[in-house]
């Protein structure tokens, strides 16, 4: 399994952490995309458009915040 490109939008306010997920599974279709963040919304609003673009998401609870990786 390739390393996974990380997206770190955590203090970014809506709708931009949607914006750079979408701009890094565009990007990085071959590996798993790993992508934090600090709020419960942000957390289901990524979640929610990487799924509707045929991704799998798995959430995680962090120390500071959340993780969502995204795989195909």
């Amino acid at each position: 399994m390739s390393e996974a490109f990380v997206v770190d939008a955590r203090g970014l306010s809506c709708p931009q952490p949607v914006m750079e997920t979408r701009k890094a599974l565009e990007k990085h279709t071959g590996g798993p995309v790993e992508v934090l963040v600090d709020t419960v919304t942000s957390r289901e609003n990524v979640a929610r458009y990487g799924e509707s673009h045929g991704w799998k998401a798995v959430k995680e609870e962090t120390d500071d915040g959340f993780k969502v990786t995204f795989t195909r």
